[in-house]
């Protein structure tokens, strides 16, 4: 039922693009365009007119639709509040490997006690200049 909807929404977005692009323009945005008066009175509706009306009403319709079709499948809860009510993975790592560090990871730390690089048992070596 749901994909019906969107197809038909789909089409109708698509038809309402192009009826809005074979209108004619009247001139009236940002006062350019077609010179017409500005005292004119308003002319009848067109055909066109109508039938962008029409589909305008369809393509609301039709979203309107696909939103009660969307929330119907849902929990009724907000994502926030889903994510709000998960526990977090347990397979997760404590800590995340931090390359370019020399191969030598942190400990995992337990608590709030801050991490200690690990000792080394040898001075690092002097850097040599050629």
């Amino acid at each position: 039922m749901e994909n019906v909807v969107l197809a038909i929404h789909l089409i109708l977005a698509l038809l309402l693009i192009g009826v809005v692009l074979l209108q004619r323009s009247e001139g009236g945005g940002l006062g350019i365009g077609g010179g017409g008066n500005a005292m004119s009175a308003r002319s009848a509706a067109t055909g066109l007119t109508k039938v962008t009306w029409l589909l305008a009403a369809a393509f609301i319709v039709t979203s309107i639709t696909l939103t009660i079709l969307a929330t119907r499948g849902g929990e009724g809860g907000s994502v926030v509040d889903n994510l709000a009510t998960e526990a977090p993975a347990t397979d997760a790592p404590a800590t995340p490997a931090t390359p370019g560090l020399g191969g030598d990871l942190l400990p995992p730390t337990s608590g709030d006690a801050p991490a200690t690089p690990p000792q080394a048992d040898e001075p690092p070596a002097p850097a040599t200049t050629p």
